[in-house]
Protein backbone atom coordinates (compact mmCIF):
# COMPACT_ATOMS: atom_id res chain seq x y z
CA UNK A 1 0.00 0.00 0.00
CA UNK A 2 0.99 3.72 -0.99
CA UNK A 3 0.10 7.09 -0.83
CA UNK A 4 0.83 10.34 -2.19
CA UNK A 5 1.23 13.86 -0.18
CA UNK A 6 1.18 16.93 -1.77
CA UNK A 7 2.34 19.56 0.39
CA UNK A 8 -0.48 22.80 1.51
CA UNK A 9 1.67 25.77 0.62
CA UNK A 10 -1.65 27.76 1.72
CA UNK A 11 -1.11 26.61 4.84
CA UNK A 12 1.86 25.09 6.12
CA UNK A 13 4.53 22.90 4.36
CA UNK A 14 4.31 20.50 7.70
CA UNK A 15 0.73 19.99 6.56
CA UNK A 16 0.04 17.13 4.33
CA UNK A 17 -2.80 16.68 1.96
CA UNK A 18 -2.90 13.29 1.57
CA UNK A 19 -4.84 10.62 -0.53
CA UNK A 20 -7.41 8.66 1.22
CA UNK A 21 -6.50 5.63 2.79
CA UNK A 22 -7.32 3.11 5.72
CA UNK A 23 -4.80 3.14 8.36
CA UNK A 24 -3.21 -0.37 9.32
CA UNK A 25 -4.48 -1.76 12.44
CA UNK A 26 -2.83 -3.36 15.40
CA UNK A 27 -5.01 -6.61 14.72
CA UNK A 28 -4.14 -6.47 11.19
CA UNK A 29 -0.59 -6.23 12.15
CA UNK A 30 -0.69 -9.31 14.29
CA UNK A 31 -2.40 -11.35 11.40
CA UNK A 32 0.64 -10.63 9.53
CA UNK A 33 2.35 -13.64 11.84
CA UNK A 34 4.34 -15.61 9.44
CA UNK A 35 2.91 -14.01 5.50
CA UNK A 36 4.77 -11.11 4.14
CA UNK A 37 7.69 -8.94 6.30
CA UNK A 38 6.22 -6.39 8.55
CA UNK A 39 8.63 -3.23 7.74
CA UNK A 40 9.05 -1.08 10.39
CA UNK A 41 11.26 2.30 10.60
CA UNK A 42 11.32 4.89 13.66
CA UNK A 43 10.40 8.74 13.24
CA UNK A 44 10.64 11.19 15.30
CA UNK A 45 9.12 14.09 13.30
CA UNK A 46 6.05 15.13 11.19
CA UNK A 47 8.29 15.42 7.85
CA UNK A 48 9.98 12.15 8.37
CA UNK A 49 7.03 10.87 8.97
CA UNK A 50 5.18 11.99 5.83
CA UNK A 51 8.21 10.62 3.67
CA UNK A 52 8.30 6.96 5.99
CA UNK A 53 4.76 6.49 6.34
CA UNK A 54 4.02 4.84 2.70
CA UNK A 55 6.42 2.53 2.38
CA UNK A 56 6.12 1.28 6.15
CA UNK A 57 3.34 -1.00 8.02
CA UNK A 58 4.47 0.55 11.29
CA UNK A 59 6.01 3.43 12.75
CA UNK A 60 8.07 3.40 16.06
CA UNK A 61 8.72 6.73 18.17
CA UNK A 62 11.79 5.38 19.45
CA UNK A 63 13.43 6.49 22.87
CA UNK A 64 16.57 6.28 20.42
CA UNK A 65 15.73 9.66 19.86
CA UNK A 66 17.49 10.76 23.10
CA UNK A 67 20.56 9.78 21.13
CA UNK A 68 19.62 10.95 17.45
CA UNK A 69 17.68 13.86 17.98
CA UNK A 70 19.25 15.43 21.50
CA UNK A 71 23.03 13.95 21.51
CA UNK A 72 22.03 12.17 24.76
CA UNK A 73 24.77 9.36 26.35
CA UNK A 74 21.94 6.41 25.98
CA UNK A 75 17.73 6.45 25.91
CA UNK A 76 18.06 6.40 29.75
CA UNK A 77 17.41 10.12 30.26
CA UNK A 78 14.41 10.01 27.93
CA UNK A 79 11.36 11.79 29.56
CA UNK A 80 7.41 10.89 28.82
CA UNK A 81 6.98 14.50 27.85
CA UNK A 82 10.12 14.44 25.34
CA UNK A 83 7.69 10.63 23.62
CA UNK A 84 4.66 12.11 23.92
CA UNK A 85 5.91 15.68 21.86
CA UNK A 86 7.68 13.56 19.25
CA UNK A 87 4.56 10.86 19.26
CA UNK A 88 2.06 13.43 18.02
CA UNK A 89 4.44 14.95 15.09
CA UNK A 90 4.85 11.36 14.17
CA UNK A 91 0.95 10.88 14.04
CA UNK A 92 0.14 14.11 12.14
CA UNK A 93 2.63 13.44 9.92
CA UNK A 94 1.06 9.41 8.87
CA UNK A 95 -2.05 8.22 7.32
CA UNK A 96 -0.67 4.56 6.80
CA UNK A 97 1.37 3.07 9.48
CA UNK A 98 0.90 2.21 12.85
CA UNK A 99 2.35 4.37 15.36
CA UNK A 100 4.08 2.48 18.36
CA UNK A 101 5.77 4.48 20.75
CA UNK A 102 8.37 3.56 23.27
CA UNK A 103 7.84 3.81 26.94
CA UNK A 104 10.99 5.52 28.30
CA UNK A 105 12.93 4.69 31.38
CA UNK A 106 11.51 4.69 34.75
CA UNK A 107 7.89 5.21 33.43
CA UNK A 108 6.42 1.39 33.38
CA UNK A 109 9.04 -0.51 35.41
CA UNK A 110 7.64 0.06 39.43
CA UNK A 111 4.25 -1.37 38.78
CA UNK A 112 1.53 -2.34 36.16
CA UNK A 113 -0.69 0.70 37.50
CA UNK A 114 2.35 2.75 36.69
CA UNK A 115 2.68 1.69 33.41
CA UNK A 116 -1.05 1.68 32.43
CA UNK A 117 -0.60 5.77 33.95
CA UNK A 118 2.15 6.21 31.70
CA UNK A 119 1.41 4.39 28.83
CA UNK A 120 -2.46 5.87 29.17
CA UNK A 121 -1.04 9.54 28.71
CA UNK A 122 0.85 8.90 25.30
CA UNK A 123 -1.74 6.80 23.77
CA UNK A 124 -4.19 10.94 24.83
CA UNK A 125 -1.40 12.67 23.83
CA UNK A 126 -0.48 11.31 20.76
CA UNK A 127 -3.07 9.64 19.11
CA UNK A 128 -0.91 6.78 18.54
CA UNK A 129 -2.04 3.33 17.98
CA UNK A 130 0.07 1.26 20.64
CA UNK A 131 3.39 1.46 22.80
CA UNK A 132 6.34 -0.83 23.50
CA UNK A 133 8.27 -1.69 26.37
CA UNK A 134 11.39 -3.18 26.87
CA UNK A 135 12.15 -6.40 29.44
CA UNK A 136 10.98 -10.30 29.41
CA UNK A 137 9.15 -12.59 32.35
CA UNK A 138 9.55 -9.69 35.23
CA UNK A 139 7.47 -7.66 32.44
CA UNK A 140 4.92 -10.13 31.71
CA UNK A 141 2.35 -9.29 34.15
CA UNK A 142 2.58 -5.53 33.37
CA UNK A 143 2.22 -6.78 29.45
CA UNK A 144 -1.14 -8.54 30.81
CA UNK A 145 -2.52 -5.88 32.83
CA UNK A 146 -2.10 -2.95 29.52
CA UNK A 147 -3.22 -5.39 27.11
CA UNK A 148 -6.50 -6.43 29.07
CA UNK A 149 -7.19 -2.74 30.00
CA UNK A 150 -7.60 -2.01 26.15
CA UNK A 151 -3.41 -0.83 25.60
CA UNK A 152 -2.00 -2.78 22.72
CA UNK A 153 1.98 -3.45 23.59
CA UNK A 154 5.08 -4.12 21.54
CA UNK A 155 7.75 -6.23 23.43
CA UNK A 156 11.57 -5.95 23.59
CA UNK A 157 13.64 -8.41 23.99
CA UNK A 158 17.51 -9.41 23.46
CA UNK A 159 20.13 -6.13 23.81
CA UNK A 160 17.50 -3.43 25.98
CA UNK A 161 19.42 -0.30 25.81
CA UNK A 162 17.30 0.95 28.77
CA UNK A 163 19.31 -1.55 30.46
CA UNK A 164 22.58 -0.98 29.68
CA UNK A 165 24.12 -0.07 32.58
CA UNK A 166 23.27 -3.21 33.75
CA UNK A 167 24.60 -5.06 30.77
CA UNK A 168 27.87 -3.02 30.50
CA UNK A 169 27.04 -1.91 27.40
CA UNK A 170 25.79 -2.68 23.60
CA UNK A 171 27.11 -6.34 22.63
CA UNK A 172 25.29 -8.86 21.35
CA UNK A 173 23.05 -11.46 23.64
CA UNK A 174 22.89 -14.44 23.92
CA UNK A 175 26.49 -16.14 23.59
CA UNK A 176 25.82 -18.40 26.50
CA UNK A 177 23.28 -21.22 26.70
CA UNK A 178 22.17 -19.84 30.25
CA UNK A 179 21.37 -16.33 28.29
CA UNK A 180 20.06 -17.40 25.24
CA UNK A 181 17.78 -20.01 27.58
CA UNK A 182 15.96 -16.70 29.25
CA UNK A 183 15.95 -14.35 26.16
CA UNK A 184 13.46 -17.22 24.31
CA UNK A 185 11.70 -17.81 27.76
CA UNK A 186 11.17 -13.77 28.05
CA UNK A 187 9.91 -13.87 24.98
CA UNK A 188 7.21 -16.43 24.67
CA UNK A 189 6.04 -14.88 28.57
CA UNK A 190 5.78 -11.28 26.78
CA UNK A 191 4.25 -13.49 23.99
CA UNK A 192 1.56 -15.35 26.36
CA UNK A 193 0.63 -12.04 28.51
CA UNK A 194 -0.48 -10.77 25.05
CA UNK A 195 1.71 -8.66 23.06
CA UNK A 196 0.64 -8.32 19.44
CA UNK A 197 4.68 -8.21 18.01
CA UNK A 198 8.12 -8.35 19.85
CA UNK A 199 11.47 -6.54 18.86
CA UNK A 200 14.21 -9.20 18.98
CA UNK A 201 17.56 -6.74 19.28
CA UNK A 202 21.00 -7.77 18.60
CA UNK A 203 20.87 -11.47 19.57
CA UNK A 204 23.03 -14.22 18.02
CA UNK A 205 20.72 -15.64 14.93
CA UNK A 206 19.74 -19.06 16.44
CA UNK A 207 17.73 -17.15 19.22
CA UNK A 208 15.85 -15.18 17.00
CA UNK A 209 15.05 -17.74 14.64
CA UNK A 210 14.01 -19.91 17.83
CA UNK A 211 11.53 -16.54 19.53
CA UNK A 212 9.94 -16.29 15.90
CA UNK A 213 8.75 -20.01 15.98
CA UNK A 214 7.79 -20.37 19.33
CA UNK A 215 5.33 -17.67 19.83
CA UNK A 216 2.47 -16.67 18.00
CA UNK A 217 2.49 -12.93 17.37
CA UNK A 218 4.92 -11.42 14.85
CA UNK A 219 8.62 -10.92 15.67
CA UNK A 220 10.37 -8.09 14.80
CA UNK A 221 14.39 -8.26 14.39
CA UNK A 222 17.08 -5.77 14.76
CA UNK A 223 20.74 -7.32 14.78
CA UNK A 224 18.28 -10.70 14.82
CA UNK A 225 17.68 -12.30 11.76
CA UNK A 226 16.01 -12.73 8.24
CA UNK A 227 13.49 -15.02 9.33
CA UNK A 228 11.84 -12.93 11.76
CA UNK A 229 8.49 -11.73 10.86
CA UNK A 230 9.60 -8.21 10.11
CA UNK A 231 12.68 -5.52 10.55
CA UNK A 232 13.16 -2.61 11.98
CA UNK A 233 16.03 0.19 11.79
CA UNK A 234 16.65 3.94 13.15
CA UNK A 235 15.94 5.80 10.42
CA UNK A 236 19.00 7.93 10.01
CA UNK A 237 21.03 4.79 10.40
CA UNK A 238 20.01 3.29 7.43
CA UNK A 239 19.64 6.54 5.18
CA UNK A 240 23.67 7.18 6.50
CA UNK A 241 22.86 10.44 8.40
CA UNK A 242 25.35 9.26 10.80
CA UNK A 243 29.33 7.88 10.17
CA UNK A 244 29.67 5.26 13.20
CA UNK A 245 26.27 2.63 13.05
CA UNK A 246 25.60 -0.74 14.74
CA UNK A 247 27.13 -3.91 12.98
CA UNK A 248 23.42 -4.93 12.33
CA UNK A 249 22.74 -1.19 10.16
CA UNK A 250 22.47 -1.61 6.52
CA UNK A 251 23.08 1.82 4.73
CA UNK A 252 20.95 2.05 2.21
CA UNK A 253 21.95 5.69 1.25
CA UNK A 254 24.56 8.24 2.20
CA UNK A 255 22.70 11.43 3.24
CA UNK A 256 25.35 12.98 5.10
CA UNK A 257 27.26 13.44 2.52
CA UNK A 258 24.75 14.69 0.06
CA UNK A 259 23.15 17.11 2.53
CA UNK A 260 27.24 18.01 3.07
CA UNK A 261 28.25 18.60 -0.40
CA UNK A 262 24.69 20.02 -0.77
CA UNK A 263 25.56 22.83 1.87
CA UNK A 264 29.11 23.37 0.84
CA UNK A 265 27.42 24.62 -2.40
CA UNK A 266 25.05 27.06 -0.76
CA UNK A 267 27.96 28.28 1.30
CA UNK A 268 30.38 28.70 -1.89
CA UNK A 269 27.14 30.55 -3.37
CA UNK A 270 26.56 32.67 -0.71
CA UNK A 271 29.97 33.85 -0.21
CA UNK A 272 30.41 34.39 -3.91
CA UNK A 273 26.99 36.42 -4.15
CA UNK A 274 25.37 33.79 -6.54
CA UNK A 275 22.67 33.49 -4.01
CA UNK A 276 20.10 34.74 -3.90
CA UNK A 277 19.41 35.14 -7.67
CA UNK A 278 16.54 36.65 -9.72
CA UNK A 279 14.55 33.58 -9.30
CA UNK A 280 14.72 33.98 -5.04
CA UNK A 281 14.12 37.71 -5.00
CA UNK A 282 10.99 40.04 -5.24
CA UNK A 283 11.40 42.96 -7.64
CA UNK A 284 9.40 45.89 -7.31
CA UNK A 285 6.33 46.06 -9.38
CA UNK A 286 6.18 48.84 -12.18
Amino acid sequence: MSTTFTIDTATSRANPMPAPMKRLTVPAIRKQKGGEPLVMLTAYTVRTAQLLDPHCDMLLVGDSLGQVVYGLPSTVPVTLEMMAAHGAAVVRGSYHAVVVIDMPFGSYEASPEKAFESAAYLLKQTGAAAVKLEGGTAMAPTVKFLSERGIPVMGHVGLTPQAVNTLGGYGARGRSKAEAAKIVADAVAIADAGAFAIVIEGVVEPIAIEITRVVSCPTIGIGASAQCDGQVLVAEDMLGLFERTPRFVKKFDDLAGRISAAVATYADDVRARAFPGAEQIYAPKD
